[in-house]
């Protein structure tokens, strides 16, 4: 016993001031929000909307700069390897969620960090939020990121967030996978069991749309065609830091524009 008081000791405080100090360093390998640069695109983006495995990246009418839809989007940065101008590059920015579908869209270099904010979830759930999580049919990678957010470096719970075993002791729901048919009524079922006013997250591209699946007949593609869904969080998986931004922008604990 005295040994593991000692070793405890030595580690010291180990949690991460985050979001009082500066977020956790990144790996070197993170894609966070991409750029596309009118100014280089060649108009021809054959090459680049081939290489995406999900149709995320879209042209436009007559020519126009292409877009990303980050709801599709598995920052594989396939597209960037694939542009023969390099007008897309992935950055290094992890606020990625987003409160309404429309905003997941990036358009140019520099569009502005989507609105996650609710001031309703606020004032409902400001100080306390408890959530159900639910794998629709995911492969895990997302749930795993959801789990790190509990270790001690990150400690979700001293911002009164927590996840609870049961839907009639949560605020809302926080639901990976595409859903696929088979899980279809159990959502609608745990939806319906967790008492109003409610509200739900979707991790991931999967949750979002559908992700490498969306155009499976055993899906549903994404939770939105389920339930009603109120903060996108985008990722194959989503960092931690991205899942733990979209948290706290949706309740006001971090600002939108920081």
């Amino acid at each position: 016993m005295i040994g593991i008081c000692k070793a405890r000791w030595l580690q010291g405080y180990r949690t991460m001031k985050y979001p009082d100090g500066p977020p956790p360093e990144l790996p070197a390998r993170f894609a966070g929000r991409p750029a596309v640069d009118g100014a280089r695109c060649g108009r021809d983006c054959r090459a680049c909307a081939a290489a995406c495995p999900t149709g995320a990246l879209a042209t436009a009418a007559g020519g126009g700069t292409p877009s990303i839809d980050l709801g599709l989007c598995l920052f594989c940065r396939a597209c960037e390897a694939a542009c023969p101008q390099q007008a897309i590059r992935f950055g290094r920015d992890h606020r990625l969620a987003a409160a309404r579908r429309e905003d997941l869209t990036v358009r140019g270099p520099a569009d502005p960090v989507p609105a996650a904010f609710n001031a309703g979830m606020r004032k409902l759930f400001g100080r306390s939020l408890k959530l159900r999580q639910v794998s629709a049919g995911g492969c895990n990678a997302c749930e795993a990121d959801t789990n790190v957010l509990n270790t001690l470096a990150w400690d979700l719970g001293r911002f009164g967030i927590q996840f609870v075993a049961s839907p009639r002791h949560a605020d809302g729901l926080l639901i990976t996978g595409p859903v696929t048919k088979h899980m279809e009524l159990a959502l609608q079922k745990t939806y319906a069991a967790t008492p109003a006013p409610r509200l739900v997250i979707a991790v991931g591209a999967c949750a979002i749309a559908g992700g490498l699946f969306r155009e499976h007949r055993e899906t549903c593609g994404g939770a939105a065609s389920v339930v009603p869904v109120d903060l996108f969080v985008p990722g194959c998986p989503p960092h931690p830091l991205t899942i733990l931004d979209g948290l706290l922008r949706l309740l006001g604990r971090v600002a939108d524009g920081r």
